[in-house]
């Protein structure tokens, strides 16, 4: 018999994919440059030339069964040892290679997070606006997602809320920094706060409460805005990253889960991370790019187009009378829709070739993401079809 729950999940597919399908079919009737897709968040801009190279050069020089063969299980220790200190260079924490387990992008190291702390039955803490697919990657594990309301004002942590929900059946928290889909970041008094809050918590409870940070935005932070590492501010923190967006290699697969090496049980997570592994058939990123990746940590592909095109929208946005809040980081943007029900709104854009995701699914209706990783010229063409959109149904 086919797996019921899995069965279920064909009746909620993803809003996001939904839309871009729809937006590659739309571009094969007229022309895929005239269709304004603002829906998946694919990075638009080309890998650092220096990592072509890279890749050329290990293909050229290394012995083939090296190059693609199995990693060992916890992964390859030079692209370990490479992260450790990169880590410990930036960010002045005592990271080694034992403390990070290489993963398949940000989505593997949040599945194998969640699994190191948690047990069917226990909570786990989201904070709205957040990104869909966490519902699964905690729910399918026999932990439960619950969603803490919304800082509507701008997009911090409602912390009031967050205390209420933090009951003794909380295991974890798991918090995007800077955020898909608002483009917040959160600060260092955010992140200050919310460390007190759990520690004050754990002693009352007399329980670990651990913090899960997928960060896989982290490098896309704009002007004078402060990205502060999340996991120098509390010891019981899981850092998730993926190189999908800061060397444009979403396809590739790769990131890491770093344990923070005064974790409760630090030393051991990284080893259980490997055993979930053989639970879930994953394993280690390929070897050709763990130890292409490993060159190239203090590199970056050219994501500064994407505070060029967030500017160019806050500002139509705005002048077109939608409340928002500036991002600070990431390539999208989330204001408000011009009417309750966001579902209609984004239909309705449609119509006019505008491909927006309504913010349902993202657990605060009423407002609309843009992914804006799309090029600069066809920014600036969209913004012809979004004044006419305005215009025809809401002036």
């Amino acid at each position: 018999m086919i797996n019921e729950q899995y069965k279920k999940m064909l009746e909620e597919k993803s809003i996001i994919r939904e839309l871009s399908e729809f937006a590659v079919a739309r571009g094969k009737e007229i022309g895929y440059e005239n269709v304004f897709d603002y829906s998946l968040g694919n990075p638009s801009v080309p890998v650092p030339a220096k990592l072509t190279q890279v890749i050329i050069d290990l293909l050229q020089t290394r012995d083939s069964v090296e190059l693609h063969g199995y990693s060992p299980s916890l992964g390859i220790d030079f692209f370990k040892d490479k992260v450790a200190g990169s880590l410990n260079q930036r960010f002045g924490m005592d990271y080694t290679g034992s403390h990070i387990f290489p993963t398949a992008g940000a989505a593997g190291a949040v599945a194998h997070a969640v699994r190191c702390v948690t047990k069917p039955g226990d909570k786990v803490l989201v904070l709205a606006p957040f990104f869909p697919e966490y519902r699964f990657y905690v729910n399918l594990t026999g932990a439960e997602l619950s969603v803490v309301p919304a800082n509507t004002v701008d997009f911090q942590i409602h912390f009031e809320k967050l205390e209420e929900m933090l009951t003794r059946e909380v295991a974890a928290v798991l918090i995007n920094t800077p955020n898909n889909p608002s483009g917040a970041v959160y600060s260092k008094e955010t992140l200050k706060e919310l460390a007190g809050l759990l520690y004050r918590k754990q002693k009352e409870y007399g329980r670990d409460i651990f913090l899960i940070s997928d960060e896989p935005y982290r490098e896309i932070v704009f002007g004078d805005v402060d990205a502060p590492y999340v996991s120098g501010f509390y010891d019981n923190t899981l850092s998730c990253y993926s190189f999908s967006k800061s060397l444009s290699l979403p396809g590739e697969r790769i990131g890491y889960v770093a344990v923070n090496p005064r974790c409760r049980g630090g030393e051991l997570i990284v080893p259980i991370c490997g055993q979930i592994s053989r639970g879930i058939g994953h394993n280690c990123p390929a070897s050709l790019m763990q130890l292409a990746v490993g060159e190239m940590l203090e590199e970056r592909a050219d994501i500064q187009v994407y505070e060029t095109n967030r500017d160019l929208l806050y500002k139509e946005l705005t002048a077109l009378g939608f409340s928002c809040v500036k991002p600070g980081g990431t390539f999208y943007i989330f204001p408000k829709a011009l009417e309750k029900d966001s579902v209609a709104f984004c239909k309705k854009a449609l119509a006019y070739d505008l491909v927006l995701v309504p913010s349902d699914s993202f657990g605060l209706p009423g407002y609309f993401r843009m992914a804006y990783c799309i090029d600069t010229e066809k920014v600036h063409r969209s913004l012809v079809p979004l004044r006419r959109f305005v215009e025809e149904n809401y002036r």
